[in-house]
């Protein structure tokens, strides 16, 4: 099982970049998908996941309506949409595939089994 992720870069506070989860070894309908960050100093933080199974989706309150998260079947890859940027969405942004149980929170790094490098998103002016 592997996860790549990738898109990551130099963004103006208002900018957008979409990050990609390249999976392989195994498909998406197996496991949850979720995109974790992680700012200097600070724990890591689930942002977003998606259940393939039902397509349910998680969104961490801080983007809302501002990050999407989708997958494509056809390649094995999740994508994470990111727009209207912040400074504070300065991280290391890591994909990871586990378990989602029906009921249960995604938003939880413990709960992944597999993680792919991170990929730096840095919001600057």
């Amino acid at each position: 099982v592997q996860l790549q992720a990738s898109g990551g870069g130099l963004v103006q506070p208002g900018g957008s970049l979409r990050l990609s989860c390249a999976a392989s070894g195994f498909t998406l309908d197996d496991y949850a998908i979720g995109w974790f960050r992680q700012a200097p100093g600070k724990e890591r933080e689930g942002v977003s996941c998606i259940r393939s199974s039902d397509g349910s989706r998680y969104y961490a309150d801080s983007v809302k309506g501002r990050f999407t998260i989708s997958r494509d079947n056809a390649k094995n890859t999740v994508y994470l949409q990111m727009n209207s940027l912040k400074l504070e969405d300065t991280a290391v942004y890591y994909c990871a595939a586990g378990p989602w149980p029906f009921g249960s929170s995604c938003r939880w790094p413990h709960t992944y089994d597999y993680w792919g490098q991170g990929t730096q998103v840095t919001v600057s002016s």
